[in-house]
């Protein structure tokens, strides 16, 4: 079970990862808006399995 633990941080890493390419992006004049919705996403998801990761641990 020790693994749910570490999977929330590959979300937070892809979220920080999506959000330079979208700053890259920005900056090149390309089109960003995928990026910053993978980001926020990602995110959106670090939050959510940390909060049942909680949970779980909590019920122990």
């Amino acid at each position: 079970m020790n693994y749910l633990k570490i999977v929330q941080y590959f979300y937070l890493a892809f979220a920080a990862f999506f959000a330079y390419d979208a700053f890259a992006k920005y900056n090149n004049g390309e089109s960003y808006f995928l990026s910053i919705l993978i980001a926020a996403v990602s995110l959106g998801m670090f939050f959510f399995r940390r909060h049942f990761y909680n949970k779980y641990q909590n019920k122990k």
